[in-house]
């Protein structure tokens, strides 16, 4: 079942979903909240084909995704000026918002692009939407401009939107979250 405006605003006056900072009334739609673009980004490091060094991640190896992000990608702070998105070009963003929500509660979310950004081809969070039950930290965005045109990224811009689900019941298994420092 998806919580409507309404039942949003009463699960976060209940504590049962926590947001912090907490959003302003205009982020609220009737059956989601929207999130803000926090100030940080990894950007990936371009790799020529004439490298003598091939680089390749192999999933299916015992690998760290948190090293090879930080091996492959430099971060980076959105200046006053904000970043460009170049056609084409993926990175990783994280929320402005810390988002909370607590087992108990029986609450899950997920995380959607906005449409008015994706009508410029800008995707957010593509893959991976869930944010589980237990969650408590950031969001980490994946955002790609698929578009013909760069688009300019600044801190603060709402840029993602969250719908949240009742589960069945009250999961075994906490969240595990990502550091994010």
């Amino acid at each position: 079942m998806i919580l409507t405006d309404r039942e949003i605003q009463l699960a976060i006056s209940k504590r049962q979903i926590e947001i912090r900072p907490e959003p302003a009334l205009e982020c609220y739609s009737s059956t989601s909240i929207d999130l803000r673009l926090g100030d940080r980004l990894n950007i990936f490091k371009t790799f020529s084909s004439e490298d003598p060094l091939e680089t390749t991640i192999d999933p299916t190896k015992k690998y760290n995704a948190e090293r090879e992000i930080k091996r492959l990608s430099d971060e980076i702070t959105i200046q006053d000026d904000g970043y460009i998105l170049q056609p084409h070009k993926f990175i990783l963003g994280w929320t402005l918002e810390n988002v909370n929500l607590p087992m108990s509660a029986r609450i899950a979310a997920r995380v959607e692009g906005k449409s008015s950004l994706a009508r410029l081809g800008l995707l957010i969070h593509f893959t991976a939407p869930t944010i589980h039950s237990g969650f408590d930290n950031l969001i980490r965005l994946e955002i790609m401009n698929l578009g013909a045109i760069p688009i300019r990224l600044r801190k603060g811009m709402r840029v993602c939107q969250l719908v949240f689900e009742l589960t069945f019941g009250t999961p075994a298994k906490g969240f595990e979250a990502v550091q994010t420092s």
